[in-house]
């Protein structure tokens, strides 16, 4: 099993998500990122419109699309600050 990695999805008025995940894939202005645990640590601003993909273990994944924002990623795991989060309809 992949190490964890701690995961915390923000919005401007609450926390959206929280919680161990085994990576998150999110859209940035200088390209779309994979972090897994152990990443370097980095500030990344989100493109806007952008999604951010949290797979947990077992291949469960969830996925919100964002509006602005930044992603924060550290020692002690990856932060989602966003201006506006919602659940993202899955593709048909």
């Amino acid at each position: 099993m992949a190490q964890q990695l701690h995961v915390e999805l923000v919005a401007v008025e609450e926390k959206v998500w929280s919680g161990e995940a085994e990576m998150v894939v999110a859209r940035t202005t200088e390209g779309e990122l994979g972090v897994l645990h152990g990443h370097a640590p980095l500030l990344g601003q989100l493109a806007e419109p952008s999604q951010v993909r949290i797979k947990q273990a077992g291949g469960q994944q969830v996925a919100y699309d964002i509006a602005g924002g930044f992603l924060s990623v550290t020692g002690e795991g990856v932060t989602v600050l966003a201006e506006s989060a919602t659940p993202a309809t899955p593709a048909r």
